[in-house]
């Protein structure tokens, strides 16, 4: 039998930190959701399925609040969804076992601000060295030539974020041709969803398929403030909205409707 393997066999602050974090789940995250996790421990009933990128600063739990066992998260660089007849890797079998298997009720696909797989898309001399990465962008392309013949911009974050909105609305096409997720949105029981998380300011923007743009998800008053602390309540109450971080499209499709807070 192997021994365990403590702290100090591991060399190196950061995995120093981890194995601190992990001790503290055990000790005083873990006791108070024992009930939940051993609920868990022989069965899973997650009602989402999350596809978003792998970038570190992007966690679909934390933002959305979720217990374990809520979401079935799918991360990768770039939040693609590979055209099913196309590739059918690890993306592929994760969203067939989702739909099937677990029978989640909705799939959001999540793309986010300050995205380097779109930085990359964008320039692609940056990943040029790194093959498998330029490859698995190509599935990013077709957002790119939508951008490059519809839209005209002078400055370079407003059209990183319009590639980040174009590209979550190309990954929504490619889902549709998943058979099984075919199959249920024909028959009303998935729905499908595109939302971009601002990291900066905690908005998420939803795209509204019968605007053809991406609004700021609105949450009921009564709902949030259930929900959040008093004094964070009367902090948003008392404050003004906040102003567009992007500017209206030049030729108007997609548009981003913002009206964040400022806390």
């Amino acid at each position: 039998m192997r021994a365990a393997v403590s702290s100090d066999d591991i060399q190196g602050d950061e995995m120093e930190k981890l194995i601190k974090g992990f001790e503290l789940f055990r000790k005083v995250t873990y006791p108070t959701k024992q009930r939940l996790f051993k609920k868990l421990a022989s069965a899973q009933a997650p009602h989402t399925l999350v596809i978003t990128c792998a970038d570190s600063r992007v966690v679909p739990e934390y933002f959305t609040s979720s217990d374990p066992g809520q979401l079935f998260v799918v991360r990768n660089v770039g939040n693609i969804v590979p055209p099913y007849a196309q590739f059918t890797g690890g993306v592929s079998a994760a969203i067939e076992y989702a739909v099937v298997a677990l029978g989640v009720k909705d799939i959001v696909i999540c793309g986010h601000s300050d995205c380097g797989a779109m930085k990359a898309t964008l320039n692609p001399a940056s990943v040029g060295e790194m093959h498998a990465v330029a490859a698995w962008l190509r599935h990013a392309e077709v957002a790119k030539h939508v951008l490059d013949e519809n839209y005209q911009f002078e400055d370079k974050g407003d059209r990183l974020y319009a590639l980040t909105e174009e590209n979550v609305i190309a990954q929504l096409d490619h889902l549709r041709t998943h058979p099984s997720v075919a199959a249920r949105i024909a028959s009303g029981k998935l729905g499908i969803h595109g939302w971009i998380y601002d990291i900066e300011t905690a908005d998420i923007r939803v795209f509204d398929p019968d605007e053809r743009k991406f609004v700021t998800l609105e949450i009921p008053g009564d709902a949030a403030a259930e929900k959040i602390p008093a004094a964070a309540a009367d902090a948003v109450a008392g404050s003004k909205p906040r102003a567009s971080t992007a500017a209206s499209r030049a030729n108007g499709i997609r548009a981003v409707a913002y009206a964040g807070t400022d806390l």
